[in-house]
């Protein structure tokens, strides 16, 4: 027997769904609740809009004000990476692929990795050997600290979808810290820039799928998209005392808090995780996990590998 336009045959297990004319599905939900739910879904459409719109016209004023093209056009990547992952996750809501977050994941944290580690850390040793050695501890145990203590965000009550939130909060601290980074050295390539924000896009397919098949709305992702822009392009124009010690510290405490962004987006293919969840395997069968940790691996040495390639074309 056919099922009736705008239901699924309920199966064991699997709640009805009523899908309304927008397409978003709501299980089991009260006309009322149906109702809230699409005003939450206008919401998040609205606010969304103001991170581009932020973007551009900060890009706009700081051209006119002399901000370095390059951290424009690493801004702008940032927001593309992430505003084009969002549709593939939407797709692959309903799928598992948790082999290409896998690799997503581990070629980003593996340039991260090694960005920082090649761009970042000498230049803060160069400058002042201790106070770039206390800078990279402070940017590691800080960025743990913002990332732990954030996840109560999670328990907030905002207007604000809370992955967005989250996202919008880490978007905004990395782009701080790029922009004071080309502010204090103008002459830093783009190499560096691109490879730090390199995990907007697995960040992005990983949240729109989320946010997808909980049948919530992934507009608002285009504001932690935005986020990095935001406030790398105002960080850049604020000129800070050019000393040794200090800049040993600025690079120092970049190079940390990348390194934390980047050790925190290796991928882990454990029970209870992201990647076991996309992969939808039961507990205790580990043989796909196994598997996909090879390719975590792979990824995460070939995303060094990539940087380091890149490199030496730039160098030479």
């Amino acid at each position: 027997m056919r099922p009736t336009p705008g239901t699924e045959n309920t199966r064991k297990g699997v709640p009805e769904r009523r899908i309304n004319k927008s397409g978003m599905f709501f299980n089991n939900m009260d006309p009322p609740e149906a109702a809230a739910a699409s005003r939450e879904r206008a919401a998040d459409t609205w606010i969304g809009v103001l991170g581009p719109a932020a973007l551009l016209g900060l890009s706009v004023v700081g051209y006119a004000a002399g901000v370095a093209p390059k951290l424009l056009g690493i801004s702008w990547v940032a927001f593309g990476a992430m505003a084009g992952a969002i549709p593939l996750g939407r797709r692959a809501s309903r799928r598992g692929h948790a082999r290409g977050l896998a690799w997503g994941y581990g070629l980003a944290s593996g340039a991260m990795i090694t960005s920082a580690a090649v761009f970042l850390l000498p230049g803060a040793i160069d400058h002042h050997a201790a106070f770039g050695g206390f800078g990279v501890a402070a940017g590691i145990v800080l960025g743990y600290s913002a990332h732990t203590v954030g996840h109560r965000l999670s328990h907030a009550e905002t207007a604000f979808e809370d992955t967005a939130l989250r996202l919008t909060a880490h978007a905004l601290a990395a782009g701080a810290v790029i922009g004071v980074v080309y502010g204090a050295m103008p002459e830093l390539g783009p190499l560096l820039g691109l490879a730090i924000v390199s995990h907007k896009g697995p960040a992005g397919y990983a949240a729109a799928r989320r946010l997808a098949s909980q049948g919530k709305s992934t507009t608002s992702l285009l504001v932690p998209a935005a986020g990095v822009g935001i406030t790398a392009i105002p960080a850049a124009l604020i000129e800070l005392p050019a000393t040794d010690a200090g800049n040993g510290l600025i690079f120092g405490f970049a190079a940390g808090v990348f390194l934390h962004v980047a050790m925190d987006f290796l991928p882990r293919c454990e029970i209870g995780g992201e990647i076991y969840e996309a992969a939808a395997v039961e507990e205790g069968s580990h043989a796909l996990l196994d598997r996909l940790r090879l390719h975590a691996v792979a990824s995460t040495i070939l995303g060094g590998v990539a940087v380091f390639l890149a490199w030496l074309v730039v160098s030479g």
